[in-house]
């Protein structure tokens, strides 16, 4: 697959987040697919789609907006932003991403985003992310809610 090919992927997967069309995202992945962010760290194939679905389906709000779209054979990038109210405190979010990806088979076979995740943690818990965001300890402890949280979405 060429460039051009690769970049349209990219766009494809943000046009269907922004349309909050899970199955459409799935798509794009390889099968066995490595997402991994500051919250949800390293999953792999099914788990990573149904990071995607849950938030997708928790995401009633949610509006993308991706640019810097760009890819050649082996990997690509770009920036989004995402505003979105946070589910568990009703506080709304604007997170700014950068994302990397690795293609196999024509399909996204890693996905890494970056974001600041004490910014984060501010906007979507206020004053205790904002005073506790940059901890590890508080980190984690974001990480490991945010695992169970995915976990009871994939049990139902």
């Amino acid at each position: 697959m060429h460039s051009a090919s690769h970049k349209a992927l990219i766009q494809k997967f943000y046009s269907c987040l922004a349309a909050r069309d899970a199955a459409g995202m799935a798509a794009c992945y390889h099968p066995d697919v490595l997402f991994s962010d500051p919250v949800f760290v390293d999953l792999r194939g099914a788990r990573a789609r149904g990071m995607w679905r849950m938030l997708c389906e928790r995401g009633v709000d949610l509006e993308i907006e991706a640019s810097g779209i760009a890819a050649d054979e082996q990997a690509g990038r770009a920036h989004w932003e995402a505003w979105y109210t946070y589910s568990a405190t009703g506080r709304r979010v604007h997170n700014s991403i950068d994302a990397r990806f690795i293609f196999r088979d024509s399909l996204i076979a890693e996905h890494r985003d970056h974001f600041d995740l004490w910014a984060w943690a501010s906007q979507a818990l206020g004053m205790p992310g904002r005073l506790l965001g940059w901890a590890p300890p508080f980190q984690n402890a974001i990480r490991r809610r945010a695992g169970a949280a995915l976990d009871g979405f994939l049990a139902k």
